[in-house]
């Protein structure tokens, strides 16, 4: 293969497959995960089940793919937050881009509450809360309080009940999204103090 070509067929490769993901979500949440064949993603695609076949196998290949593109963001946040110090600008930072990656995964999200069961099966949720409990070590101080170590816990669930229970709450969606992040960031804050001694 080799040559110049190979970065721009990359890229290529890379917006169809962003396509397929799209496409595939957008079917699994119409008509269901388990409603959904590789032929429909195709059709709704306008392309060949060859043409889908050569990115992904199955339509599992496909949901994992778009699991690990979504949780890529997360992942990179527990890399970035293992490096700073444990300051409270940092544990702020950290609500403040965790709260974003779960906006950004929020079609995803929706997907994984109305097909836990597929979920479970293909152990999505345990990747994601492994995640998430990664998370949960660097904002809990070394020898926090047992109650800082829960409001620094809350503020995680915060962010996920802001996602969903929100939803239905009359408001502007914008509205909400920065209650949620200034409640969340009171509680890492209050749970920072604490730790502090003040």
């Amino acid at each position: 293969m080799g040559g110049t070509m190979d970065g721009t067929r990359q890229r290529r490769r890379g917006d169809t497959r962003q396509r397929i993901q799209d496409v595939a979500l957008e079917l699994f949440a119409e008509q269901g995960y388990e409603k959904t064949s590789l032929r429909e993603i195709a059709e709704r695609l306008e392309v060949t089940k060859a043409a889908l076949y050569y990115h992904f196998k199955t339509k599992e290949e496909i949901l994992v793919s778009i699991f690990e593109d979504l949780n890529r963001p997360v992942e990179e946040l527990v890399e970035w937050a293992r490096q700073q110090p444990r300051t409270l600008e940092t544990k702020q930072e950290i609500i403040r881009r965790y709260s974003q990656a779960l906006l950004d995964a929020a079609p995803l999200f929706r997907f994984m509450q109305e097909n836990q069961a597929t979920v479970r099966e293909l152990r999505i949720g345990e990747m994601f809360k492994a995640r998430m409990l990664a998370l949960r070590d660097i904002l809990i101080d070394p020898g926090a309080e047992l109650a800082d170590q829960v409001r620094c816990v809350s503020a995680l669930f915060t962010l996920h009940a802001g996602m969903h229970v929100m939803q239905d709450v009359e408001g502007d969606p914008e509205d909400k999204q920065k209650a949620v992040l200034e409640v969340a960031i009171d509680l890492i804050t209050q749970a920072h103090r604490g730790a502090r001694g003040s």
